[in-house]
């Protein structure tokens, strides 16, 4: 359509300038309480139209409405089109797509840009080379700028179609005063596909400026077509609009006027209110735009091709991967590979040349194969441990002579989406894996995977809060009312606790916004380790930013979009433990002459298992947890896969399922062991006839229902959605009516339906659980046999885990059973090094005498403000000779005086000048200015008293974290007994049903998503710890001293049931004011 085309249809007598002839109706509409109450959307009258500039909610506080809602809206609207085109980013595009294909409503592919220069447009794809040339330019605009950022000017638009020409729609969107310069630049770079877009939104001057914005046209001879700059779906989003508006731009809404949209005009407005608003002509263009972009499919058109170059000469990807797997089998299996292995081995490698995935694997094997060449500790998990292949390459370590695989659950046939092979490194070593991924496939073909970043209720109420205008300290208290342990408790209820009043609108509407805002988009932030690797240049396939870290980048796609999309990713991933378990095997290499790995530590080892029944585990992988804990004594693990069951039966899915009483009382010969079938027997034997893991569901299906791979890992989908809405009664249909057919009772397809749904809480797949085992076990042995080594390795991997410091170095230090105690020895600026070390000891003598446990001297690494660079220089300072004075240790490390006063108050001068106190006084004495006559007096040195003990164990906590003197409880002790508050040890002699009170440090709260409300506290004392069940009713009731507490007195019902010990509470009280200034921050865990 030309430009003149575009004009007919307006009337040119109307005075004022040309405006559509139905205008005066459209000002009449305006009045309208809402558009969208309009009916008669499908009258053949109406015009066509197709929105061609739109923003979702991946604007980022620009739109309000998901891509969900918008699609939604256009299919009422029966628009032909709509176009997502959010502000130089395509990372909601493929959510648009997902929209277009829930409803039918074309999706055209776009961007909106804003050059430095002010000028404006929109691009918008016509063909796969079109989508190419957007990427591009995205990734050259965001690269230039930080995150979150981006700048692109001219001569960067310019270069970009230097070699080829546009293949993109380009829609001019002129300011408030057009600038005719703007759209002449346009026209050159963009030639006849540059377009004139004029938006209307019923404002007092509409009239002038279509009036204006066509002339411009005519003048320019660019076609002008109508679009609507929409930020929301519905009229009604305006609100939620309005206040993002005032969020992004840092100012309360009474002052956002400037800012704010005039009127709620931009939604999807009804097609009958756009015709009373634009020319027909110009409605119509907009549709041809579409038709033109609509044959491009972003799913359909965007593939990319996965790194070949790991393939050498003479070898197909298929043939490499073959041999790679061949020498691996040699390697795992010396004395030969069992007819099991080898016939899971060609099913996998067949169906893996099927889906074309070679590459995939030889990318993860080349990348565990550098991190192993660097010592660096990895471990694959998740479904990719059912794969016999990755159990060759040495990615994962689940043998499968051990467990029983089942290849579906990682890949099948008809699987349509990419298999996960998860890989966990040191967590201190990652970055190496990383930088080495960059520098094996270029900055320009791989790149992290995104993460979006959401609105959750506290941060949400925090930029709602302040948009409204809230002071400060009402915003804190009323994020307050959305923290941690509030979900159960009404939300009147926090809010008259807080002191607000529940009638003031001003709160109400508050809290109604936030309600919108949860849960969208904030930010993007980085994957935690799924790297995309393409063969092309990744920046043709998805747009590519820069992250926060530095050396980072990554692609607007998070692993959502990515599954949609059918690309593959490497998820490089990064464990805590593995970071512990290296540096105690290094530490025992050293200090007690023991050369292990993970793989080579004695299996099956019974005082382990001994040390594992008690639930003595503080600081193991996975089984730490007080939930944990008090599984352990009644499920007793007694070989490996016991260990494999009790990290998968702790978890929400077998809870829920009702799975683990049944369970526990078979394991424990309470109820019998029946079995339908000799099939059903042989899937679930291992775990007495309940199906605790996923691959047991999908193998129970595909026997006594008769499914299909494909169907079983459609079942396993369905399961895991269920509860979002996946359709698990269409398969409880055809569940039932097979396994009829087959002879199985009602009763028994019911109960296994109704463990199956207990899995959409969360159900593990085995494989996972078996590769969390390995390390399970590798800790516990660790723990058992080396506990000086374990601990100091805990510590020098922090922050991790489940306990703190304090909590480690206690646990350490008492013991308990066969696990020997360990001596813990002080931070000291003569002794100790950056990392906590071992000290003393001996090698073990024979497998039955294990020798002397070294101590643990604490390192610099726990001293709060004190950089590793500072402790580097003390350390090279010492190695040269001793300090005499605190004054020649700051000369010779270069100290200033943030260092110095953190060793002082860390209690590490103390070797130099005998206590806390007179440390304080050497470091101020090195500030106070020396004598300016020569020959003066010097300053002599005061003996000043060593601090009392409580301000000591004050300080190491505040310093260090933890103390080595008296535990803070054994100092208040004469107060708790003259209350009559019971020790923890001494409930060891009170029978189970005993009314007790207790009190302790709060060290640990946890609120189980399943537990309805219910809160468990672990508290602390100086003999130990228990673990207090609070129910629901009563966080309610003492929400603020269940919440807030350091110091915690309980009073209650003790018991004690198959070796499990815990506290019900009855009643709570807040006892911190007793600590005095003593911090002890608790974990708190969801």
């Amino acid at each position: 359509m030309s430009w003149d085309d575009a004009i007919d249809g307006v009337d040119r007598d109307t005075p004022g300038g040309r405006m559509p002839r139905a205008w005066r109706m459209a000002q009449r509409l305006q009045q309208a309480a809402n558009d969208d109450v309009l009916h008669g959307e499908e009258d053949d009258g109406l015009p066509a139209y197709a929105e061609l500039h739109c923003l979702s909610d991946f604007s980022f506080l620009r739109g309000a409405s998901d891509a969900e809602a918008l699609f939604e809206r256009a299919r009422h609207c029966r628009y032909w089109a709509l176009a997502i085109t959010d502000e130089c980013s395509l990372a909601g595009i493929v959510r648009g797509w997902e929209g277009a294909k829930a409803t039918g409503v074309k999706l055209i592919v776009g961007s909106e840009f804003a050059l430095v220069d002010g000028t404006r447009f929109v691009l918008l794809v016509e063909t796969r080379d079109g989508y190419t040339q957007l990427c591009a330019l995205i990734t050259t605009a965001r690269r230039a700028a930080t995150k979150g950022h981006y700048t692109l000017t001219r001569a960067d638009v310019e270069a970009q179609f230097r070699d080829a020409s546009p293949e993109l729609f380009a829609l001019w969107l002129p300011g408030g005063v057009p600038q005719p310069e703007e759209g002449q630049w346009m026209q050159q770079v963009f030639g006849e596909r540059a377009y004139l877009a004029v938006e209307l939104h019923r404002e007092c001057d509409d009239a002038a400026r279509l009036a204006s914005l066509l002339t411009l046209a005519r003048q320019l001879r660019m076609t002008p077509l109508a679009s609507g700059d929409v930020h929301m779906a519905n009229r009604r989003d305006r609100a939620l609009q309005d206040t993002v508006t005032a969020i992004r731009h840092t100012v309360p809404l009474a002052e956002a006027g400037a800012v704010l949209f005039r009127n709620g005009e931009r939604h999807l407005r009804s097609r009958r209110a756009l015709g009373n608003i634009y020319p027909a002509a110009l409605l119509q263009a907009a549709v041809e735009v579409a038709q033109r972009c609509s044959g491009f499919d972003l799913k359909r058109d965007v593939k990319y091709d996965y790194p070949a170059e790991l393939v050498p000469a003479g070898h197909t990807a298929t043939s490499y991967l073959r041999e790679l797997t061949e020498a691996g089998l040699k390697w795992r299996y010396p004395e030969g590979v069992s007819d099991k292995v080898r016939a899971l081995v060609e099913k996998e490698l067949a169906l893996v040349e099927f889906k074309g995935y070679e590459a995939f694997f030889l990318t993860v094997q080349d990348v565990v194969h550098f991190a192993r060449s660097k010592k660096i500790l990895c471990q694959g998990r998740g479904s990719s441990a059912n794969s016999v292949v990755c159990f060759a390459l040495g990615i994962t370590a689940v043998n499968p002579d051990e467990t029983r695989l089942l290849i579906a659950r990682f890949l099948s046939e008809t699987r349509n989406e990419p298999p996960d092979i998860d890989v966990d490194f040191e967590h201190e070593r990652r970055e190496e894996v990383i930088q080495y991924v960059y520098g094996k496939y270029g900055r320009h073909r791989a790149a992290l995977a995104a993460t979006v970043i959401s609105y959750r209720g506290k941060s949400a109420v925090r930029d709602v809060a302040k948009a409204f205008g809230l002071p400060p300290d009402q915003i804190s208290l009323l994020a307050n009312c959305f923290g941690w342990g509030n979900g159960e408790t009404p939300m009147e209820q926090r809010l008259e606790e807080a002191g607000f009043d529940t009638a003031n609108p001003l709160i109400m509407k508050i809290l109604a916004i936030t309600s919108l805002l949860e849960g969208k988009p904030r930010h993007l932030s980085q994957h935690v380790g799924g790297f995309v690797i393409a063969e092309q240049t990744l920046s043709t396939v998805v747009p590519i930013e820069n992250a926060a870290m530095a050396d980072r980048t990554i692609i607007q796609w998070e692993k959502d979009d990515l599954e949609t999309m059918g690309m593959l990713k490497v998820d490089c991933l990064a464990l805590g433990m593995l970071t512990c378990i290296r540096k105690t095997l290094d530490l025992i290499r050293v200090h007690r002459g023991r050369d292990y790995e993970i793989a080579t530590i004695p299996p099956e080892d019974q005082s382990t298992y001994g040390m594992i029944q008690a639930a003595d585990t503080v600081g193991v992988f996975q089984i730490e947890s007080r939930a944990q804990m008090a599984m352990l004594p009644r499920l007793k693990p007694a070989r490996f896969y016991d260990l494999v069951i009790e990290v998968a039966i702790v978890r929400p899915g077998p809870i829920q399922g009702d799975m683990v009483h049944p369970y526990l009382r078979r394991r424990q010969g309470l109820e019998p062991v029946e079995y339908p079938s000799e099939e059903v027997k042989d899937i679930l034997k291992d775990t007495l006839g309940i199906p605790l893991f996923q691959e047991q569901v999908m193998e129970l299906m595909m026997h006594a229902a008769e499914y299909t791979d494909s169907e079983a890992d459609n079942l396993r989908r369905s399961m895991a959605a269920w509860k979002r809405g996946g359709d698990m009664e269409s398969h409880r249909t055809r569940i039932r009516e097979r396994m009829e057919a087959r002879g199985y009772a009602s009763a028994f397809i019911d109960q296994i339906f109704e463990q199956i749904k207990g899995f959409g809480s969360y159900g593990f797949p085995q494989s996972h659980a078996a590769s969390f085992a390995k390390l399970v076990y590798a800790s516990c042995w660790l723990k058992r046999h080396e506990p000086a080594a374990f601990a100091c390795g805990l510590l020098n991997a922090q922050p991790m885990g489940f306990y703190s410091p304090s909590q480690l170095v206690q646990d350490a230090r008492r013991g308990r059973g066969g696990r020997k105690s360990v001596t813990v020895l002080p931070v000291d600026v003569m002794r100790s090094d950056w990392d906590n070390t071992l000290v003393g000891g001996c090698p073990w003598r024979s497998e039955e005498d294990e020798g002397e446990q070294p101590d643990i001297r604490l390192g610099f690494r726990q001293i709060a403000g004190l950089s590793e660079k500072i402790g580097e220089a003390i350390m090279a300072a010492r190695r040269r000779r001793p300090f005499s004075s605190v004054e020649d240790l700051s000369l010779r490390a270069g100290l200033d005086e943030k260092a110095r006063t953190a060793l002082a108050e860390a209690g590490a001068l103390q070797s130099l000048v005998g206590n806390r106190n007179a440390a304080r006084w050497a470091v101020a004495g090195i500030e106070r200015q020396r004598p300016l006559l020569p020959g003066s007096p010097e300053e002599q040195p005061i003996a000043l008293p060593a601090p009392r003990i409580g301000e000591d164990i004050t300080a190491d906590y505040r310093s260090v974290g933890l103390s080595l003197e008296a535990h803070p409880m054994a100092l208040l002790r004469p107060q708790m007994r003259a209350q009559r508050i019971l020790g923890l040890r001494d409930l060891q002699s009170r029978p189970s049903g005993s009314g007790v009170h207790v009190a302790g440090l709060v060290t640990q709260r946890q609120r189980p998503a399943t537990a309805k409300g219910t809160i468990f506290v672990t508290l602390e004392d100086e003999h130990g710890m228990i673990n207090v069940i609070v129910w629901s009713h009563l966080a309610m009731r003492r929400r603020r001293a269940l919440l807030e507490s350091r110091l915690l007195a309980v009073r209650g019902r003790w018991e004690r049931v198959d070796g499990v010990e815990h506290l019900i509470a009855g009643d709570l009280r807040d006892m911190s004011a007793l600590l005095g200034e003593l911090s002890l921050p608790s974990r708190d865990f969801h």
